[in-house]
């Protein structure tokens, strides 16, 4: 009987030691939630809960001198200002916030509410897809018609959908203007644009050339090459002249707004019949076939040799625009040679064998079929 009383005593001690082990473990602040540590506050004396509020200030004290700005999510916020407003003396229970920071967390839960309050409780119903493909195909399709056009179409179908709605779809689809566009402009009169443009060569000796062409969109075949070492405006207006003798000119020329296309060049395009297309300011693309050309310059031919003088450099150029005109071909332009051979290729395109003409000391080379 004894040991019996022995076994129980020593089994109960044994379960009240891993009853209260795991009381301990559970309430312990890392493992506690908000209601379970409010509740087990209750439980505690006046003067154990103030020697834990002085042991956690102290803490914090020690927090504040390591970590210069604590992370706070969204539910710490809302937290904070909740218990903020429950607690009188809210200000000095901050410690890792300011007072400012607590309200203007509030500022901004009192907005969201009445954002969600405010929100209306039934939408307009959605455009249908149908009606959205449709609208989308009208913009693409009819570049010169506007909001209302579209709308009177669709009136037309049986589909009533306001003017703003369709000006949003519009946007969508058409982001630019229904005018003509540059690049349509260019497309129609490219047979009667030509595009001139300088290109800046360092020399052996750093010292500056220019070289200057001019180019017809449409074949892009090189019309007219000039080197010199000081560009001005009588210089250019003769260049001009030379590249469209007995009145053959065009009807546009892209140029820039540089200073050297001065009054003089716009007196002698003038007299021939040319109306000036300046580009705008910072804007490449509205001369962009000139200045592909020029890269083409830069890639192919001048940034594999040195340049002495201005007779080498102009020499050079002629040679390059020979190739360049009559045996290389071009993208823009089908794979296409702006100055075909005379001769027609032979009906059996096998006939014959292949010829490789090295062109600028063999940098390129001119492939054609030798009967």
């Amino acid at each position: 009987m004894p040991g019996l009383l022995i076994s129980l005593k020593r089994s109960f001690q044994r379960c009240f030691s891993w009853f209260h082990h795991r009381l301990i473990q559970w309430s312990r602040p890392k493992n506690q939630s908000l209601l379970v540590a409010t509740f087990i506050d209750l439980t505690r004396t006046r003067s154990e809960l103030l020697a834990e509020n002085a042991l956690l200030r102290q803490q914090l004290i020690i927090l504040r001198r390591q970590v210069k700005r604590p992370a706070c999510n969204k539910t710490d916020r809302v937290l904070l200002v909740v218990l903020a407003r429950a607690a009188r003396c809210w200000k000095q229970a901050l410690y890792i916030v300011q007072p400012d920071t607590l309200l203007g967390w509030h500022r901004h839960l009192f907005r969201w509410f009445w954002r969600w309050k405010s929100k209306p409780a039934l939408r307009k119903p959605k455009l249908a897809a149908e009606t959205i493909t449709l609208i989308q195909s009208m913009v693409l399709n009819n570049r010169l018609w506007g909001a209302e056009s579209i709308r009177g179409e669709l009136l037309k179908l049986g589909i009533r959908v306001s003017k703003r709605t369709i000006q949003k779809y519009m946007r969508q689809e058409r982001p630019r203007p229904s005018s003509q566009t540059w690049s349509t402009f260019l497309h129609n009169h490219a047979s009667e644009i030509w595009a001139c443009d300088f290109l800046p060569v360092t020399d052996l000796f750093f010292r500056s050339l220019f070289a200057f062409f001019i180019i017809e969109l449409q074949s892009r075949k090189v019309l007219h090459v000039g080197v010199t070492r000081h560009p001005t405006d009588a210089w250019v207006a003769q260049q001009l002249r030379e590249a469209s003798p007995f009145g053959e000119a065009p009807r546009f020329l892209i140029c820039d707004h540089d200073s050297k296309f001065g009054p003089l060049f716009a007196r002698v395009a003038n007299g021939t019949g040319i109306k000036l297309l300046r580009t705008p300011i910072r804007a490449p693309r509205a001369n962009a076939c000139c200045e592909r050309f020029l890269g083409s310059v830069r890639r192919e031919c001048l940034d594999h040799l040195l340049i002495l003088r201005e007779q080498q450099l102009h020499r050079i150029l002629q040679a390059y625009r020979a190739y360049f005109n009559q045996a290389r071909p071009h993208q823009g332009i089908q794979q296409q040679i702006p100055e075909p051979p005379a001769a027609a290729l032979p009906s059996d395109a096998r006939a014959g064998s292949i010829r490789a003409v090295p062109v600028l000391g063999g940098l390129h080379h001119d492939y054609r079929r030798v009967a």
